[in-house]
């Protein structure tokens, strides 16, 4: 049986115009009346977006206003996973195409505002001084390069009258442009630019302010990463205990293969974990739990887990033991004139003596 050939595809390849190219892809472009979105190319074929990104990019922008986009919401809609989903938002907010802000509502709620913007490169552009007045366009009209010229105001061609009038008719008045009354002699002003048949160019415009940059620049200085944790004193029991719990890393999640010098690298920071108590089996799971399909640099994301979640150390028994009111003992003394015990932070008389001194001076 012959291969079943498409009737309506057929009579429309030979409605293309031009000779179809010999390899390649061949566009049939049937004008849309209904149900479309405009994607620009700077979008379809931006190189450093996924394919994912892409088009998740033009699944939110056919959505109507007001529509769910977050992770969960799009998971439910597509048949995508979350994960996919929420690196492909990271890639659209990365570029300026997303942007998602933490909004507090009237009654004190907060919620995610998310607004996608379908070129966020027109949004850095200078806009006219008229344009901003009106907000921010949402389509973006053609401008010229020339400016408009200005009309002048129609001119009455002069007709010669009649040869013979009657004299009880007067002759018609000749027609004569609009013009705006003189102002006094007091208040200088331009004199107004004569009336001519010929357009009189307008004025250029100033230039508008340069409009605020919303997306960061690429080469925006990031910050310095943390330095590589350091133990106290680097013991042979130390390092060999880090360097085997390094090793066996692969043994536990085939994605985390490192190196000799990976492994020489990031042992004193392993070191740094066991000194303060931290036990293998704890190490292992925080190395290696919920990581990243795919680990494309195994030995900065184990540098990274190893720097951020660095437990602190383990507090002693004396900061853990609950503070005691302290009772204050003042010690005994001997009276210097009766021998007599008696309480005193110093050595003196007792106060039998004391006052029996004080009573003749008196």
């Amino acid at each position: 049986m012959d291969t079943q050939q498409n009737t309506a595809l057929m009579r429309a390849l030979a409605e293309v115009p031009g000779p179809l190219p010999t390899s390649g892809v061949v566009h049939i472009t049937l004008p849309h009346t209904e149900r479309f979105t405009v994607v620009g190319n700077h979008l379809a074929q931006n190189a450093a977006l996924s394919t994912a990104a892409v088009g998740f990019a033009v699944r939110i922008q056919s959505l109507p206003q007001g529509t769910e986009v977050g992770i969960k919401a799009l998971a439910a809609r597509f048949p995508e996973g979350e994960k996919l989903i929420a690196a492909a938002l990271r890639e659209l907010e990365a570029h300026g195409y997303l942007h998602r802000t933490r909004v507090r509502l009237p009654n004190g709620r907060m919620v995610t505002r998310t607004v996608f913007c379908n070129h966020p490169e027109a949004l850095l552009r200078p806009r006219p001084a008229d344009a901003s007045k009106r907000g921010p366009a949402l389509v973006a009209a053609p401008v010229s390069t020339q400016a408009p010229a200005l009309v002048a105001a129609p001119v009455t061609p002069h007709v010669p009258a009649p040869a013979s009038v009657p004299a009880h008719v007067p002759a018609p008045a000749p027609v004569m442009p609009h013009a705006p009354l003189p102002a006094p002699e007091s208040l200088e002003t331009p004199a107004p630019p004569p009336v001519t048949d010929r357009p009189v160019p307008a004025e250029p415009l100033p230039p508008a302010p340069p409009a605020p940059r919303l997306v960061p620049p690429p080469t925006a200085p990031k910050a310095p990463p943390r330095p590589l944790p350091q133990p106290r004193e680097l013991t042979p029991g130390l390092q060999q205990a880090a360097v085997a719990l390094l090793s066996d890393l692969r043994r536990h999640a085939p994605e985390l293969v490192l190196s000799e010098a990976d492994i020489e690298r990031l042992t004193p920071a392993t070191a740094t974990w066991l000194e303060r108590d931290a036990h293998p089996d704890t190490i292992r799971q925080a190395l290696t739990t919920d990581l990243p399909q795919p680990v494309k640099y195994p030995a900065k994301f184990v540098r990274h887990r190893l720097t951020v979640l660095l437990p602190p150390p383990l507090p002693g028994t004396e900061e853990l033991a609950p503070a005691r009111s302290r009772t204050v003992v003042i010690p005994l003394q001997t009276c210097e004139g009766c021998e007599r015990a008696f309480r005193s932070r110093t050595p003196s008389l007792c106060r039998d003596c004391r006052t029996a001194c004080e009573q003749p001076a008196a």
